[in-house]
């Protein structure tokens, strides 16, 4: 007996039917309560709230009732149907609430609450179809995403001898892809790397950067001369482009150690930083017009070769990053940002170079702007570097018997 008493004490009591009924219907209503809480703006019913304390403390009646018409409307432009509906069902009440109080005329008070359901519904269609095009430009950005993925692949941090960062921002930030275009390969004839800036901007610009980007990534690879690469981009523009389009672009390679070739067609001359912390620019010895234009202006572009050495760096960007404006129309000056802030990770100076890039314009740039920085590194740093990485070094831990399985 005791131990049937002490199992049976172990349940929880049985609640009769009726009151299991009446908790289940409680309990929902107040889910619904909730739910409609939360789907009710904060700034439109603060709106009604106004209205409301304007009316209690004036008692001014048909005066302050129209202004209810704001909740709903302001909802349609944060919130969804449910959210307008809830503001639009708590103006009416209140409108109602108000006008009896006040003594307003039937008529004319059936006139305001007439008007706060037309407002109401109308705010909800303006939800809805807000509610779809954000799902549009949703889906839209997603594909832009996966097109730049595909168009400007992510360069590693190290390609080759060098280490490298990039650091790119479309001016049209819902895109998120411009006419800016930049690459790094290693090919069988030394590391190669192109940076350009395509005329126009929209679609046509990234059909065209998509179009220079495929041929530099075959010829980079095919042709041995670094000018054989430039003469492909231009045959194969001239064939597919418009009389007034073009590219201006920087190609160059490190064909063999210490020694960077660079051909510059119309483009901006890149930065070359020493190991000192002297930084030059690159100017064609033989200017070129930019891709796509030599038929019209006959030169042709030169090569030019110059010693990189161990500690060097080389910047390559677009006019988007020279040509920012403040707001006293004076352009950003990259040489004098690279010295304060040029240091031996690439990252960390591009970082600070973009990040001073967005304070000098106020945050957002009206043009694309792209920045890539290679860096050679010192035979001390790379052997430096190797232990660590590879965690084989004379100061690293010894490896925990059983931690190799554990990653």
């Amino acid at each position: 007996m005791s131990q049937a008493r002490n199992h049976g004490d172990d349940h929880p009591p049985v609640r009769p039917f009726r009151n299991r009924v009446a908790g289940a219907g409680t309990s929902a209503r107040r889910r619904a309560v909730a739910q409609l809480g939360a789907g009710a703006p904060a700034l439109p019913v603060l709106v009604v709230a106004a209205v409301v304390s304007a009316d209690l403390a004036g008692g001014a009646g048909m005066i302050w009732l129209p202004l209810l018409a704001a909740g709903p409307a302001l909802a349609a432009t944060t919130n969804g149907p449910r959210g307008v509906l809830c503001v639009g069902v708590l103006a009416v009440v209140v409108g109602a609430t108000l006008g009896i109080r006040d003594g307003v005329p039937g008529r004319e008070l059936a006139a305001v609450l007439s008007a706060l359901v037309a407002v109401t519904l109308a705010s909800g269609l303006a939800g809805v179809l807000r509610g779809r095009r954000e799902r549009v430009l949703a889906a839209v950005r997603s594909v832009a995403e996966t097109a730049q993925h595909a168009l400007l692949k992510p360069v590693p941090s190290t390609v080759g001898p060098f280490q490298v960062a990039v650091r790119y921002s479309a001016a049209a930030a819902e895109a998120r892809i411009g006419g800016d275009l930049y690459a790094l390969i290693p090919t069988p004839h030394g590391v190669r790397l192109i940076v350009g800036d395509v005329r126009g901007k929209g679609l046509p610009a990234v059909g065209t950067a998509a179009l220079v980007l495929g041929v530099f990534r075959e010829a980079a690879h095919d042709e041995p001369d670094l000018l054989a690469v430039v003469d492909r981009i231009e045959r194969s523009l001239a064939r597919n482009l418009g009389r007034d389009d073009f590219v201006t672009a920087v190609v160059a390679g490190y064909p063999r150690e210490g020694q960077l070739e660079v051909v510059n067609c119309g483009h901006a001359p890149p930065l070359l930083v020493r190991a000192s912390g002297s930084i030059t620019p690159v100017d064609p010895v033989h200017p070129a017009p930019p891709l796509g234009l030599r038929d019209l202006a006959g030169h042709t572009p030169g090569l030019h070769t110059l010693p990189f050495d161990d500690g060097d760096q080389l910047l390559l960007y677009t006019d988007g990053v020279t040509e920012a404006r403040d707001g006293g129309r004076a352009f950003y000056p990259l040489a004098e940002g690279l010295e304060r802030h040029v240091s031996q990770e690439p990252a960390r100076t591009l970082g600070a170079l973009h990040e001073e890039l967005l304070a000098h314009v106020g945050g957002r740039l009206h043009d694309d702007a792209a920045l890539l920085l290679i860096r050679k590194p010192t035979v001390r740093t790379a052997e430096a570097e190797t232990p660590a990485a590879s965690g084989t070094g004379p100061d690293s831990p010894a490896p925990v018997p059983g931690a190799e399985c554990c990653f």
